[in-house]
């Protein structure tokens, strides 16, 4: 019997005909001026409705292109937006299924991630979350083949978080992916102005000066600035803006942003 969660807002989030998904995320793509970029052993980029975030989150994905060959392991990490959830959810299934088909799972690195404490399995913080699922075909897109590691994190301490984060950033061929919106449902100039605070305090790897209306995918992206901070790693902001750029009015505006976090140069 096949094992695999299926998607679950293809049609809504995202185009569910293969083509026209190919061709709207190749489209958001090809909007990214080409640049020298060191490999990114992480990124962090937003979860909304293409049409609405899909532009911000192609500025981190255009940087994979180069490292397509290279990354064979991607660890994406966002909040729980249906279940209430304490400690990480990992899913028991071994692949996921979007439009272009079927990634499978590192299923042997999942049960020896369970063994630790924070870490529970729960298929039912993975079956309608789409802060993961937004991401998948934008990875297979810009990646070739490679293995996923899909976690919901519900209230975690950045310590335990970034513990797991941690064991991904060390590789050239693991690659963390952290999916967060920002501000939520504030007119246009208010979430300009939050925003940039929030981009301050990414930049600066403070995480534990995001409150909680900054970012949806507060505890994962504190916990990968943690980790930014104990391994010495650059953070660069890629874009910020919000859903009144893009395909929203200006009175009750959702924002987005899409950061690198790399190895400083020597």
């Amino acid at each position: 019997m096949p094992n695999y969660r299926n998607p679950a807002v293809a049609g809504m989030f995202y185009p569910s005909e293969e083509n026209e998904l190919q061709q709207s995320i190749q489209a958001l793509l090809d909007k990214v001026p080409e640049k020298k970029h060191e490999q990114p052993q992480a990124i962090i980029v937003p979860h909304a409705g293409y049409i609405y975030s899909g532009m911000t989150a192609a500025h981190a994905y255009k940087l994979l292109q180069s490292y397509r060959k290279t990354i064979k392991r991607v660890v994406v990490l966002g909040p729980s937006h249906h279940v209430a959830l304490k400690g990480l959810a990992v899913p028991s299934c071994d692949s996921f299924m979007t439009p272009l088909g079927n990634i499978p799972l590192d299923v042997d690195e999942i049960v020896q991630l369970s063994e630790f404490p924070q870490i529970i399995t729960s298929d039912m913080a993975h079956e309608h979350e789409h802060s993961l699922e937004v991401q998948l075909p934008f990875l297979q897109t810009v990646l070739d083949e490679f293995k996923l590691i899909p976690i919901v994190v519900g209230q975690s301490s950045a310590a335990s978080t970034s513990m797991i984060i941690e064991k991904y950033l060390k590789e050239p061929t693991d690659l963390v992916v952290i999916s967060t919106d920002l501000s939520h449902f504030l007119d246009y100039e208010h979430a300009l102005q939050k925003d940039r605070k929030t981009n301050q305090n990414i930049l600066k790897k403070q995480g534990e000066a995001l409150d909680f209306d900054d970012a949806c995918g507060r505890m994962p992206v504190i916990g990968m600035l943690y980790a930014a901070v104990l391994h010495n790693l650059n953070v660069e902001l890629l874009d910020l803006r919000n859903s009144g750029d893009t395909a929203g009015d200006k009175q009750r505006v959702v924002g987005y942003g899409a950061w690198s976090i790399s190895h400083v140069e020597h």
